[in-house]
């Protein structure tokens, strides 16, 4: 008899109670294949027993899995948890020397990877990391012909694990009746935007009651779906992809790759999704650019109701009334048009769409809810199971992250430091040395915020980002959210601390600026030479004046750069969770910052690092005339 509760524990109460409903879907050659309860938990015995008996794995042991969200990877951390073990996510984009770092960092025997690429990976770095003893693959493409003692296909094992079945039928059972709920079973990297990520590590009862105070504030249902799509390395997707559906038994839906992600959602349509910022800040730069270039009759019925759509957005957000008559002309545009742009999103049945990861400018919040999508602010972080605080379906405050979930804390210490402290926070660091930065039960995430009267927490920037000027604190990434929010703009970073003004770099959208270029009937190859083309560069010179006109003086953008390449997480620019690593990009491209802080009107860089590629010239755009740079800055920057 099952005593405590733990994930394996739920799964089997979960199939037990509905064998034959739907666990997740995985779309495979354009087809939904369903996967039932009895069948990932039959999976999960299968490959638990085989871990054990064929390998064997013990309790306390770690078992690494890299790969896209599938199936399998639930199996694989499922059944190492059975057993007592721990999982650890590495994100599948990771190159080898990353991985390295994690696989010294965890030490794990066992290495469970999607395909070809990981394997080429790991047998890259093979000598480096010697303990790792099993390479199991769950994608056979391409892996015919490789002959390696380490490999073996995961069919193979879980054959082998339904043989051992049969000698030992009530293996699975037995395992979770010895499993405690505070036996550590997950380890979860925070997204290192400056350094090494930190590994946290979670027992069953913590990732289950992180899931637990999220339905106990926003209701889920059995009969829901979910898009599961970030990766599932990522703390936020372990609790919405894996440990919620568990606890509530929603279905899981598995894109095919990808780079199928929007169309496999407009498919599914789910009741929740979870992105970051950049994800919905797209969605809406796309259906921004495509009702500018639609018939002149669809941009006029357009323009005609989403005005009420934002009056809907204002009073929503603002707690303002709307008159009869213009609920009744949102009910018409809703009808007409606003239901229609929704379903073809993918997000017509969606609740609640969470924003993870950073804020969400208050501009696409407004977009979302004119088209009635319910998009809501987060904040959290890895430490903290993911979400610990969310705004409120009926208590929507702009700029704010909401208020906090049940069981959950909030403060602001007197470094002004925002700490948080719930059921849910993780039970230590993997490394001691990270361990002093847990004070009673309090962990500060190092963002720096203040607490309305109503109790929304509302966070300013990172304590080590933000910048000191003469009339007081600037917080770049306030900023930077505003410059983000044309459409045409992907990324900026602002810099200035040490500075006389502001300066940033900014990556151009090539979605929507590829659109607006081929409408003007401009000729470009590649993203470089739509970066330096005059007439591009004029556009966003005209985005950012407009927006910065929102800001007082001290806090505009005086000088900027159009890179000619985009940010990447491959060149360590941004974490796997597409955060900037500002440490990193200010050392990266000191000589493009320090040329805003100059008199020249150029810089040259190179393209690439190969011989025959020479270098191309970059602007820096000067948004105000007479802008003078003092003569000891002029120094500083020609040393």
């Amino acid at each position: 008899m099952v005593t405590t509760v733990t994930l394996p524990s739920l799964l089997f109460e979960r199939a037990k109670i509905e064998s034959l409903g739907v666990a997740f879907r995985q779309k495979q050659l354009g087809i939904w294949k369903e996967i039932t309860w009895s069948h990932y938990l039959e999976n999960v015995k299968r490959l638990s027993i085989a871990l054990q008996k064929h390998y064997d794995f013990k309790e306390g042991e770690t078992l690494a899995i890299i790969g896209e969200n599938k199936p399998q990877w639930l199996y694989a951390q499922l059944a190492a948890q059975t057993i007592g073990g721990i999982s650890v996510g590495i994100y599948q984009e990771s190159l080898p020397e990353q991985i390295r770092f994690y696989l010294n960092d965890t030490r794990p025997r066992i290495v469970i990877v999607e395909d070809k690429e990981q394997v080429d990976k790991l047998l890259a770095i093979e000598n480096e990391v010697p303990f790792i003893e099993h390479i199991v693959y769950y994608d056979a493409r391409g892996l015919r012909h490789y002959r390696h003692p380490k490999l073996i296909y995961l069919e193979e094992l879980l054959n082998i694990g339904a043989e051992r079945l049969k000698e030992h039928p009530n293996f699975f059972e037995e395992q979770i009746c010895l499993l405690e709920e505070q036996r550590e079973a997950l380890i979860s990297y925070s997204a290192a935007t400056s350094g090494n990520p930190k590994a946290a590590v979670y027992t069953h009862y913590q990732l289950i009651e992180a899931a637990k105070n999220l339905t106990q504030l926003d209701e889920m249902k059995k009969t829901d779906d979910y898009f599961s799509f970030l990766p599932l390395a990522w703390i936020h997707e372990q609790i919405m992809g894996i440990v919620v559906p568990l606890v509530i038994g929603l279905t899981v839906n598995f894109p095919e790759r990808s780079d199928t992600v929007i169309g496999d959602l407009r498919e599914i349509g789910p009741q929740t999704i979870i992105a970051s910022p950049r994800v919905y800040q797209s969605i809406m730069s796309n259906v921004q650019v495509r009702m500018e270039g639609a018939s002149w009759f669809k941009r006029k019925v357009y323009q005609l109701f989403k005005k009420y759509g934002d009056k809907r957005a204002k009073a929503k957000l603002e707690n303002l009334q709307l008159t009869a008559f213009e609920r009744f002309m949102y009910f018409l545009g809703d009808v007409i048009i606003f239901s229609a742009i929704r379903d073809h999103l993918g997000l017509a049945r969606t609740r609640r769409a969470y924003v993870a990861g950073a804020a969400l400018h208050p501009e696409a919040l407004y977009f979302y809810h004119s088209i009635g999508v319910n998009v809501k602010q987060t904040y959290g972080g890895t430490e903290v199971a993911g979400i610990a605080i969310v705004q409120r379906d009926d208590d929507i405050k702009v700029g704010s992250s909401g208020m906090a979930l049940p069981n959950t804390e909030v403060k602001i210490g007197e470094d002004g430091l925002v700490y948080l402290k719930n059921n849910a926070i993780f039970s230590r660091y993997l490394n001691d040395e990270h361990q002093e930065m847990v004070i009673d039960g309090w962990i500060s995430l190092g963002d720096k915020g203040f607490i309305d009267k109503d109790g929304h927490l509302y966070i300013l920037d990172r304590k080590e980002d933000v910048i000191v000027m003469p009339k007081g604190e600037i917080y770049p990434h306030k900023i930077e959210n505003i410059i983000k929010s044309s459409p045409y703009i992907q990324e900026a970073i602002v810099f200035g601390k040490n500075r006389p003004f502001l300066s940033a770099l900014i990556n151009i959208d090539m979605t929507t600026v590829g659109r607006w270029a081929a409408k003007e009937r401009i000729v470009y190859t590649e993203f470089s030479d739509l970066s330096v083309n005059n007439r591009v560069i004029k556009l966003i010179q005209q985005e950012v004046k407009r927006l910065m006109e929102e800001l007082p003086p001290q806090e505009r953008v005086k000088r900027f750069i159009i890179l000619h390449k985009q940010f990447s997480a491959d060149a360590g620019e941004l974490t796997r969770t597409l955060k900037i690593r500002r440490n990193f990009v200010e050392n990266a491209y000191k000589e493009l910052i320090d040329a805003m802080y100059s008199n020249n009107q150029l810089i040259q860089v190179r393209i690439s690092e190969t011989e025959s590629v020479e270098e191309i010239p970059l602007r820096i755009v000067q948004l105000e005339q007479n802008l003078e740079v003092p003569e000891d800055v002029l120094l500083a920057n020609a040393y």
